[in-house]
């Protein structure tokens, strides 16, 4: 199906108002448009369950599709019981709806990594440069398949997705260590070395110092067939666009705006309804 327009959409964070009047400014019609999110669909926002909502509703009619984020993992995880709510976090009435296990259970059938067209590749925090976008393509297959895979084994897998330092990376890696790596990757970094090494703490814009010998991942010169979309990385302000990578993460949730990219000609668009600034640091 040919599409008017596709629009690739920042981190939502459950930030309902903002997002529904973005929609009114993109003009957006189901019948004709498509939406990508870049994950974290939940979380700090006024309003998870009707975003959540809302996206699924689009998600099934074919109007949209979406990537998991660290958040929406941690959702799952908290659904299952693997964790619980963070206090920032305000997803708890999603857990009191009638239709929670519907929501959850389609959630963890969404990918980690997606093809919004011919040139471009979605996912939620980026690609590491020790990763062809083959490679990245065939993990994220592996970690997705566990998501969707038997809730006993997803009640196996989800309290492995933690862990306060990262795991060193090596294709001999396995088991649950592995799918905790390639999560990581996925929904998490920020900062890496060029062999692909974690690091955790930094969450701040580009101006700021950086540990040693880390570097933003997208800022090692790996070359790449497609450019890479990502959200994640609110410091950024969606304001990073590199021939082969941009950011979509405006930091509507804290006290910015959310951003729509427009695939045809790379044009952003940003909501002008914004979600009141959280006291808490970012994540």
């Amino acid at each position: 199906m040919s599409f008017r327009h596709q629009y690739v959409i920042g981190d939502l964070q459950g930030c309902h108002a903002a997002y529904q009047q973005l929609l009114a400014s993109l003009e957006f019609d189901p019948a004709q448009d498509k939406l990508w999110f870049a994950g974290d669909l939940v979380a700090r926002g006024e309003d998870s369950l009707n975003t959540l909502r809302d996206v699924k509703a689009l998600c099934e009619q074919g109007a949209a599709a979406t990537v998991l984020g660290n958040h929406d993992l941690n959702l799952i995880a908290v659904w299952r019981g693997a964790t619980k709510i963070r206090k920032k976090d305000k997803t708890a009435p999603i857990f009191l709806a009638e239709d929670c296990d519907e929501l959850l259970n389609w959630l963890r059938h969404q990918p980690i990594m997606a093809y919004p067209d011919d040139k471009t590749v979605l996912v939620h925090a980026g690609i590491p440069p020790n990763w062809t976008l083959d490679e990245a393509e065939g993990y994220a297959r592996q970690l997705e398949a566990q998501l969707k895979s038997s809730l006993n084994q997803l009640d196996r897998l989800l309290p492995h997705l933690y862990s306060k330092t990262a795991d060193e990376w090596s294709k001999n890696i396995n088991g649950f260590t592995k799918m905790r790596a390639i999560a990581n990757y996925f929904t998490r970094m920020r900062l890496c070395k060029a062999d692909g090494t974690l690091e955790f703490s930094f969450d701040s814009s580009l101006d700021d110092a950086m540990p040693k010998d880390f570097l933003p991942w997208f800022e090692w010169q790996v070359p790449r067939s497609r450019k890479i979309l990502f959200g994640h990385w609110a410091a950024l302000k969606a304001k990073v666009d590199l021939p082969t990578a941009r950011a979509l993460d405006g930091g509507c949730v804290w006290g910015n705006y959310l951003v729509a990219y427009r695939l045809e000609d790379e044009k952003t668009i940003t909501s002008s309804a914004k979600c009141p600034k959280p006291r808490t640091n970012k994540h």
